[in-house]
């Protein structure tokens, strides 16, 4: 600018230009239109959509979103396993690879945060970004979305097949990146350390009889190098009509621009896909090793030997881009479902299948029980359809969408789906509107119940540790079979379940803190104790108040008397002095070797 201010001295030029007074957007305005008009009369004019913002406008800023603390981190492999293995069937190999990486990879993370000393990036260090392999329906998308549920962490899934070539028409990968900002409502720090998944990452291997531009297989592949590795990846784009709407409206406000970007560097990258043909590629690199041809795969076992020992020229072969592959260096390979598998997935208390059916019913108030025969039915109905657990929805709807119709409109309220009720539904659901009050149907139903209860209760038992680590709450007998007895009588999955106990155990236990504090006597509450108040609870919703009340009413006078006349400053609260409180003081007053 100086260079343009014509004679005087240097002084004299800076001088001229503090005292100037710099013109705003209206006057940068009105003399560009006056300079258009002169050059070319009439038929040029200056277009301005919107009005420019004033340095010294009043408008407010928007308040910035405040950013969470450092990632913590401390999950361990066995402790993630475990938590899968709650959810999901056989997949041993997978939930190992798949649990170790992802928390060597965050726990890495939390561990150079830690340091006092900031230390560079290693040369050529990679990412433990993960490639799945695997037929359709065995739990893929389900593991990556239980993973990033545990971790805690902003969580986005796309589908390869609906991106292209940054610059092309169609979705850009990068737009995954941008999601994860909205996952993370705008805390940029927070989206830094997601999980970004792509599914069918197999159908974007390129086609070598192609001709031109593929920018929507290897143009893909390209452009996922970059944010696989490190980049910075601007969160304001020209194709986000929305995210263009605020900048407008931001520099609207303020006269600057939003030159907001995401780091790439700690953002997992995990892509999935079933890679039809593949296993022919594998073999066949694997039988020009040896003397003559190998026999054709003839089963889904032997199909999963051969993709486990999938290699990077293979997946070169099928198609990849050989930096694409380097780029994904962890992989997993998935089992394929058989019928037993499938029916083990029904019976699982945390089946979203079944649990979804229970929910559909008891919005007509409607409660609904399975026999293990009819899921067993369910399960190779969708074994034929060889969609692997997929086909478990299609198969439970077909079965029970005539129930379902109709149900609603008769008065039955309890409902016992039996394999003999799905081998002629029509047949069966006459009976029930013609008889709908039927002793034996109320005893299939609780007989059904009962062994759903057992199984719940066994469930419990087999994970106690576990669930004791996560709860906080001890696993009694009896607070096994309170639980499963909730769980059966409610819409909702083991979590929710225990969550419940644990939060009804919880308040029950700060009356004890409560006594103390009001009235100076310290009671400890025994687990038989709890475990009845908690049963109560179920069945009657009070709130802690109430209960606190109660006790105080009826044991209160007597504590403060046994204190007075025996010095007794601590008493175990038995199922005793919540049944006869009277039998109980007059107990303790008559002992004297109590424990102090």
């Amino acid at each position: 600018m100086l260079a343009f201010l014509g004679g005087g001295d240097y002084n004299t030029r800076v001088m001229k230009i503090k005292n100037e007074k710099f013109p705003n957007p209206k006057e940068i305005e009105k003399e560009l239109g006056e300079f258009l008009t002169k050059k070319f009369g009439g038929s040029v004019k200056l277009a301005t959509p919107i009005a420019m913002a004033q340095m010294e406008s009043s408008d407010t800023v928007e308040t910035p979103v405040q950013r969470t603390e450092a990632i913590d981190f401390t999950l361990k492999p066995e402790e993630l396993i475990a938590y899968l293995d709650q959810y999901l069937i056989k997949q041993d190999t997978a939930k190992a690879v798949l649990a170790t990486k992802i928390c060597t990879h965050f726990n890495r993370i939390r561990y150079r945060q830690s340091l006092d000393v900031e230390i560079g990036d290693m040369v050529g260090s990679i990412k433990n970004n993960i490639l799945m392999l695997g037929p359709t329906g065995v739990g893929k998308t389900y593991m990556v979305r239980l993973i990033a549920h545990k971790i805690g962490v902003p969580f986005v899934k796309g589908d390869a097949t609906k991106f292209s070539e940054t610059g092309y028409v169609g979705g850009d990968v990068e737009d995954l990146v941008r999601d994860l900002v909205r996952e993370a409502d705008g805390d940029i720090e927070r989206a830094q350390y997601g999980i970004i998944y792509i599914d069918e990452i197999d159908k974007i291997a390129s086609s070598h009889n192609l001709v031109g531009a593929d920018v929507s297989r290897t143009g893909v592949q390209r452009a996922l190098l970059k944010p696989m590795e490190e980049t910075e990846v601007d969160l304001k784009v020209p194709h986000d009509p929305i995210s263009m709407l605020q900048e407008i409206e931001r520099f609207r406000k303020t006269g600057e621009r939003d030159g907001s970007c995401i780091n790439t560097k700690n953002i997992l990258f995990i892509m999935s896909g079933a890679f039809s043909g593949l296993e022919e590629i594998i073999e066949k690199r694997l039988t020009s090793k040896t003397i003559g041809f190998g026999a054709p795969l003839k089963n889904a076992d032997e199909k999963t030997r051969i993709l486990s020992q999938v290699k990077s020229e293979d997946l070169v072969q099928y198609g990849f881009e050989t930096e694409f592959v380097g780029r994904l260096p962890v992989r997993a390979v998935f089992d394929r479902l058989a019928e037993a598998d499938l029916y083990t997935i029904l019976k699982n208390p945390n089946n979203p299948i079944i649990l979804g059916k229970k929910l559909d019913f008891a919005a007509y108030g409607i409660d609904i029980k399975f026999q293990d025969k009819a899921l067993e039915m369910m399960a190779c109905s969708a074994f034929n359809e060889n969609t692997g657990a997929r086909g478990l929805v299609s198969a439970v709807e077909g079965a029970l969408l005539e129930f379902e119709k109709r149900l609603p409109s008769t008065p039955i309220k309890r409902f016992a789906v039996t394999a003999e009720l799905l081998n002629d539904p029509r047949q069966w659901m006459e009976k029930l509107e013609s008889a709908p009050n039927d002793p034996q149907h109320e005893s299939r139903f609780e007989g059904i119940k009962q062994c759903e209860i057992e199984a719940i209760a066994d469930h419990i038992r087999s994970s106690k540790h576990l669930l004791t680590d996560k709860f906080g709450l001890p696993f009694t007998e009896d607070r096994i079979k309170l639980a499963a007895g909730y769980y059966s009588s409610h819409s909702v999955d083991i979590e929710g379940t225990l969550s419940r106990l644990a939060d009804l155990y919880r308040q029950t236990k700060t009356i004890e803190m409560e006594f103390l504090k009001n009235n100076g006597l310290n009671i400890i509450l025994e687990d038989e104790t709890i475990d009845f108040i908690i049963g109560q609870w179920l069945e009657h919703p009070v709130d802690v108040d109430a209960v606190y009340r109660q006790l105080s009413s009826d044991l209160l006078l007597g504590l403060k008397l046994v204190h007075e006349k025996a010095g007794l400053n601590r008493f175990f609260i038995t199922r005793q002095a919540i049944d006869n409180p009277e039998a109980f003081i007059a107990q303790l007053l008559q002992t004297k070797d109590i424990d102090t």
